[in-house]
């Protein structure tokens, strides 16, 4: 019988634990989409030196986020940070934090949103544009936009398939999402004197955007993956990670619960340790 009111015991102690750690869950994803957006940095000025990416938050000035080292064509990971105001400055790599930066920009980090920091132009007059991504496409397509990096060509033509994605797009210029049909198609590109063309396979529900790039031997394409298939947070990229700023999560009943499932489950092994005790004292004595 007493083996039997402890199997109990601990059943009733599992299912506790069990709706604790459920009901945590949706409470805590909440509270971070809420409170979190995303962030991630594009070095696209062509013959620029590599630089560090410095992002301060208004709310806390006097720390930056370590900064990220990005080379010309190359995008840093996301990172997830709070919402509110921010600045991004960008200094030569291995320069001090309190020197001048090469260029800097405000902006607003919204909940559940993302963002692409992308530098533009050349060295001598490189600005920060701020792009904010989509983080899911329709059902049964894809979005896709385009960045012209290119300085050696002042115009290009980019197209997806028989969709033409960007017409005769300036140096600097970036286009707004297409929405276009999954699958692998041929992205062609063409400008004055050069055209060229790769596959490139793009899924249902997720966002990318293709960049035009200069080397040394002409142009180049790149896609990079905006966002991959989730409309919680975004995936894909040149390298997807997250940290930084996440908020703490919102305190609910289900920590309560926890703690009082803990203090059953406690009671029980004192319980049981003061009963041996007890049998071992007796059988000493």
């Amino acid at each position: 019988m007493r083996l039997r009111r402890i199997s109990a015991l601990f059943a009733m102690i599992a299912a506790l634990l069990g709706y604790a750690a459920s009901a945590a869950a949706p409470v805590a994803s909440a509270a971070v989409a809420s409170a979190t957006g995303w962030v991630r940095c594009a070095n696209l000025s062509p013959g620029s030196q590599s630089v560090d990416t410095y992002l301060l938050a208004f709310s806390n000035s006097g720390h930056p986020l370590p900064p990220r080292h990005v080379s010309y064509g190359d995008v840093s990971n996301y990172r997830m940070v709070g919402v509110g105001e921010y600045t991004v400055a960008l200094r030569p790599a291995g320069a001090s934090v309190s020197s001048p930066p090469v260029v800097s920009v405000n902006f607003m980090v919204s909940a559940g949103m993302s963002y692409t920091l992308v530098s533009l132009g050349p060295a001598t007059a490189r600005r920060i544009e701020v792009l904010r991504n989509q983080t899911a496409a329709p059902s049964g397509s894809a979005l896709v936009r385009v960045i012209q990096a290119s300085l050696k060509q002042h115009q290009v033509t980019v197209t997806y398939g028989a969709d033409v994605l960007a017409q005769q797009l300036a140096s600097g210029a970036v286009t707004s999402y297409t929405s276009v049909p999954p699958g692998t198609q041929t992205v062609a590109f063409s400008a004055a004197g050069e055209q060229a063309e790769m596959p490139v396979t793009l899924a249902a529900g997720s966002v990318y955007t293709i960049v035009v790039l200069d080397t040394a031997s002409g142009l180049k394409v790149d896609t990079l993956t905006d966002a991959a298939g989730s409309a919680d947070a975004p995936m894909g990229g040149a390298a997807t990670g997250f940290g930084g700023m996440a908020p703490r999560p919102v305190t609910g009943s289900a920590p309560w619960l926890a703690t009082l499932a803990a203090g059953l489950l406690l009671m029980v092994f004192g319980v049981l340790g003061l009963r041996r005790s007890r049998r071992t004292a007796i059988v000493r004595q």
